[in-house]
Order: structure tokens, then C-alpha cells, then sequence
């Protein structure tokens, strides 16, 4: 088990730099907490603690585009197959075998490849608010909801103009869409840059030019969904359940998009009865 002075700042990958918060116990199971658009690794912050307080312990990076050495030039590099290299990377670098993977919004996606395609290296999985990427393109044949909910997704695909639009409104985007403060003055004080967020949008631009499979969820796997999302609708949601294989919980929460940030004790303890399933062998975190 690694000491404290083996803790991970940083990893490295084709010579891009990626930041780490890498907290609690030094010997506990690890947790990857892969945050979203246009967040940081600092919104895992309360959920982390809760799962220190558990045993846990957590690595949080700053992913592709959003670490500041770890801004590639060109859309191609931020194909989904670069992304999950990335993750791929920082699970050698804590020199386990396999980890528990959480993500939220575009982590979350990423979270589902990640695991779809490498599970002997993911213990378990917990997904907030994105749905499975097959029920996701499925939800988006059905009907108007999703594509009501995503039209932005469209939007993006347009070179320089949704970076400077963005960083113009980043604020009251963040406001209006249920980030409270003081996350989005927090982020914004990073992100709401033109120059800053061309890395992040390109994870939007690539997607269509990438070539990881959506296969089958294989290893035990918790969604918690907020009904109350603006971005991710419902239909997404509920097929999510047809594309997991393994043991599958699904916790529908009253609330919004940005569940770390707003609902870190329920995230948690979501996280908690998923890598440990039986109440009787874990630690509760503090209320």
C-alpha cells in the first residue's frame, strides 16, 4: 500500500501534465472522481471528504484540456480514445489493478467507455447524470426531449464562436442552469476564458470523429439521475438499466445537473454502497 509520500500530484501521458488531488487514507480502496464541463477537479471536494471519512481514499484530476500542461492544440486530440487512455494512465500510475471509477456529466461518459471497454480495470462504477451513450443516442432517435435538452451539443461544433460566447456569459450560464455560488465564481475564475475553454469544447467537437465502442456495462454499476436535470432527460435515464449487464442501482434524486456540488451526501453514499455493497463492512461517512 502506498505511504504518503507516494502520493500523486501529478501523471504523465504523451507528454501532456495532469494535475491530481489525491486524498485520504493512503492504504483505502481508490477512488477516480472524473469531473465535467465546464467544472474542475475541485467539485469532488465535499464528496471526497465524506469518502475519506469512510476509508476511501480519492484521486481527482484535471482532465485533458482543462489541466493547464495538458492542453493539446487540434480537435483529434481530444478523440474519446484519447480520453480513456488518459484515465487508463492514471489508474497505472496508483499502481493498482483496479479502482472504483466515478464520474459526473462529461466524466461520466467518459466513466461508461471507460468501463465498457477495460473492465478488469474497474471494481465498480458510479455514473451522475449522464446516461449510458448508447441510451443517450437512443433517447435522441425517440423524440424531442433530448435533443430539446442538447441542442448546445449542435451548437459547439462551430469553430472560435462557442468559446467567446461562453466566456462572455459563463456566469449567468452557470447561474441559470443551478451551480450555485461559490463553484461557478470559482470555475469562472478559470474557465470563462476563450483560450481556456477551446480544449474543453473540443471534447464536444470530437466526439463524432472517435471510434470507442459503447459496449455492454459488465461490472456492478450505480446511476443517480436528478429529475430535475437541465441537460439530461428522462428517457436517457431509464434506458440506461437495458445497457449494464452486471448488479445495476439506479437513484433518482429531486434535483438538478450538478449533483456533486449539491448533493454531496447523497453522491457518496451512493459511491459507498457501491464499492461496498454490504452496509456491515463499510464506515458511514459523517452527516
Amino acid at each position: 500500500m502506498p505511504a504518503d509520500d507516494d502520493r500523486i500530484a501529478t501523471f504523465t501521458r504523451d507528454g501532456l501534465h495532469f494535475e491530481v488531488t489525491d486524498a485520504g487514507p493512503a492504504d483505502g480502496e481508490v477512488v477516480v472522481l472524473l469531473h465535467g464541463f465546464p467544472t474542475d477537479r475541485t467539485g469532488w471536494d465535499r464528496v471526497a471528504e465524506r469518502l475519506h471519512a469512510a476509508g476511501l481514499r480519492t484521486l481527482a484530476p484535471d482532465q485533458r484540456g482543462y489541466s493547464p500542461a495538458a492542453r493539446p492544440a487540434g480537435r483529434d486530440a481530444y478523440r474519446l480514445e484519447e480520453l480513456v487512455a488518459d484515465v487508463l494512465a492514471l489508474v497505472d500510475a496508483t499502481g493498482r489493478e483496479r479502482v472504483h471509477l466515478v464520474g459526473h456529466d462529461w466524466g461520466g461518459a467518459l466513466a461508461w467507455l471507460v468501463a465498457a471497454n477495460h473492465p478488469d480495470r474497474i471494481a465498480s462504477l458510479t455514473v451522475l447524470s449522464t446516461p449510458h451513450p448508447a441510451a443517450m443516442s437512443r433517447a435522441w432517435r425517440r423524440g424531442l426531449e433530448q435533443k430539446r435538452k442538447s441542442w448546445y451539443m449542435a451548437a459547439f461544433q462551430v469553430p472560435w464562436v462557442p468559446e467567446r460566447v461562453v466566456a462572455a456569459t459563463f456566469t449567468t450560464l452557470m447561474a441559470r442552469s443551478g451551480l450555485p455560488d461559490p463553484e461557478r465564481s470559482r470555475y469562472a475564475a478559470r474557465l470563462a476564458h476563450a483560450d481556456a475553454l477551446t480544449g474543453p469544447i473540443n471534447w464536444y467537437r470530437a466526439a463524432g470523429r472517435s471510434h470507442v465502442g459503447a459496449h455492454r456495462v459488465e461490472v456492478p454499476t450505480t446511476y443517480v439521475w436528478g429529475s430535475r436535470d437541465a441537460f439530461l432527460g428522462r428517457t436517457a435515464a431509464e434506458l440506461t438499466r437495458e445497457h449494464v449487464g452486471a448488479d445495476y442501482a439506479f437513484v433518482e434524486l429531486d434535483a438538478g445537473h450538478w449533483l456533486p456540488e449539491t448533493r454531496d451526501a447523497e453522491v457518496a453514499t451512493a459511491v459507498l454502497d457501491r464499492v461496498h455493497p454490504n452496509p456491515h463492512t463499510r464506515r458511514h461517512p459523517h452527516p
